[in-house]
Formats: C-alpha cells, structure tokens, sequence
C-alpha cells in the first residue's frame, strides 16, 4: 500500500485531538497541501489559519505552546526551514516550547516548482540549531509510530515529510519502533546501507538485489537524524567493509555528513554518500530527480560494488 506520510499524521493528529483538547494545528495557507483539511473542518477551534506568513507562524505557534497548548506547525518545508529559521531558534528551540514543525512537501517533492521550493539543506540548517530534534519517517506506518510518540513528549522537533504517496518499507502489525534509535530492516556483514525518509525504500530493494548477486548488505532506516544513533552507525561499521548512505539532501550537513563524522572518530572505513548536488538540481517529478542522480536502488547497488572491489 502506499500512502503520503502526511496524511497519516493528520489522522493521528485528529485521534489525539478528540479527547485533548490543549492539541492546536497552526498552517500557513498550507492546509491542503499538508492534508489538515479534514482537522480543520472537524476541529476548528483548535485550528488557526496564518496566511503566508510562516515567520508568524512559528512565533504564534510558539506563544501558544508557552500557554500549555500542544502546536504544530504545517507549513512547506522549503519556507519552514529557511525564512524561519530565527524564529525557531530563537522562539522554539532557545525558549523551549512544545512546538512540532511539520515540514512537508520536503526534497524535490516540489519538482518543477525548482530551487526556491526545494528543501535540499533543511536537515543541515535545523539540525545546527540547539535543542531542536530532527526526523524523517520513511513510510505511512513508520510515521504514525513516530508522531504518536512526539504527541506524548514536551520536546520542540523538526519532522520533514513529502508530498506525494510512498510505498510501504514495514508492514501492518510490524513495524519495529524505539525512539531516536535506528530500525534495522536487513543484517548484513559486508556493506551497510544507512537511509532516511524515501530513500529507505531504495535501500531496502538494493539489500535484496545485493543479496542475490552473493553481498551480504546491512539496511539501515536512520529516521532520526538528530539525535542520530551514533550507536547504530558503529555496531555497522565494526562488522561491515564499507558504508553506502543515501539521502534526499545536499551532502554537507545531511545524513552523509554525520555517519561520516562518527566514523572518522572511531572507524574508518570506506564511505560513499548519495546525496542530492551542491547547486541547483533538474526540476521533474521527484523519482525523475532522484533516477537522474542515482538515487535509486540500482545507484546504491553500483556504490555498494565499487567499495567492495566486485564486479
């Protein structure tokens, strides 16, 4: 099955909201597009519309967060992230208020749209803020866990998600879940494959077909980017030959860069990170963008075999 991420938070969102009345979802003309329109039609006392105006969103959403509401904040992630960075640091993370930004639309998910909708740094530039937590779920069920989790706790939090349906990594009535610690999907001794958000799937696919050509793969759903499973990375990396990440972002400040930073300090073993170009990329649907770049599981299964020295 597939289904947008999204939309699966909202339907949390609204169970929570049935019987919690402090929940509050704040957008920025972006409740259509962040699939909130059925939580602002069923509860719209708990909803407050923005406009385009995501710096205000973020401070409201804040002040209402220091009144005891619990907030989250729906708004692109490409804006969320960047004309709103001082707001979060300094409103959110520095004063430490219980706000859950919803990045959504994140990546290229945008496509034609080009550059300036396009959140190719939003991982580096939250993730650089203290006391803010950062995530990207991989599929529908991965996301439920996650955000059920999020309702519970008072931590602020950055959860980046697509646009459009993805297909399911885990399966109905299995879904491995321990916050801030990485899933394993697949054990593995010759390379490991750290992933997050939608390109778990492709890791997932090269697993198998690195399985079938005889090369025991280790995938890994890195959903946590901040705080990272350090612990994760390490275990891999001290019975693997080599690592191959993967990520819907720009090498510097993304997932790349931080297994890169944990292994460098305790062990060094060959890397190789598929990531987004450091300049502006094609424009097209986003398994266009992705297949142009190699992000895909044929681009992790050609690293894979490169650092491995097989043919």
């Amino acid at each position: 099955m597939s289904e947008a991420n999204k939309q699966v938070i909202c339907q949390v969102l609204m169970e929570k909201a049935a019987t919690d009345k402090d929940i509050v979802v704040l957008c920025s003309d972006s409740r259509g597009s962040g699939s909130m329109t059925d939580f602002a039609n069923a509860f719209p006392e708990q909803f407050v519309e923005v406009g385009i105006a995501e710096q205000n969103l973020v401070t409201i959403s804040a002040g209402l967060a220091s009144c005891g509401k619990k907030t989250v904040a729906v708004s692109p992630a490409s804006f969320l992230s960047t004309r709103s960075m001082e707001q979060v640091k300094v409103d959110v993370a520095y004063s430490h208020t219980n706000v859950k930004l919803l990045g959504i639309s994140g990546g290229v998910s945008y496509g034609a749209l080009g550059m300036t909708h396009h959140s190719n740094n939003d991982i580096a530039v939250i993730s650089s803020i203290p006391g803010m937590r950062v995530y990207i779920p991989s599929d529908r069920l991965q996301s439920r866990k996650l955000f059920e989790a999020l309702m519970e706790d008072q931590e602020p939090a950055y959860i980046r998600v697509g646009r459009n349906a993805v297909a399911d990594v885990y399966e109905e009535g299995n879904v491995p879940f321990t916050m801030d610690k990485a899933t394993v999907l697949q054990e593995g001794s010759d390379v490991a494959i750290i992933a997050c958000g939608e390109m778990v799937k492709a890791a997932q696919e090269a697993g198998r077909q690195l399985a079938e050509q005889g090369i025991s793969a280790e995938v890994i759903d890195m959903y946590c980017l901040k705080p990272l499973d350090r612990e994760a990375i390490q275990r891999v990396a001290a019975k693997c030959k080599a690592v191959v990440t993967i990520e819907e972002h720009v090498l510097i400040g993304g997932l790349g860069s931080m297994v890169c930073q944990t292994l460098c300090a305790t062990h060094p073993l060959p890397v190789k990170c598929l990531t987004l170009p450091d300049t502006p990329v094609v424009t097209g649907k986003s398994q266009q963008v992705f297949d142009y770049y190699g992000l895909n599981a044929d681009g992790i299964v050609v690293a894979a075999k490169e650092l491995l020295g097989a043919e």
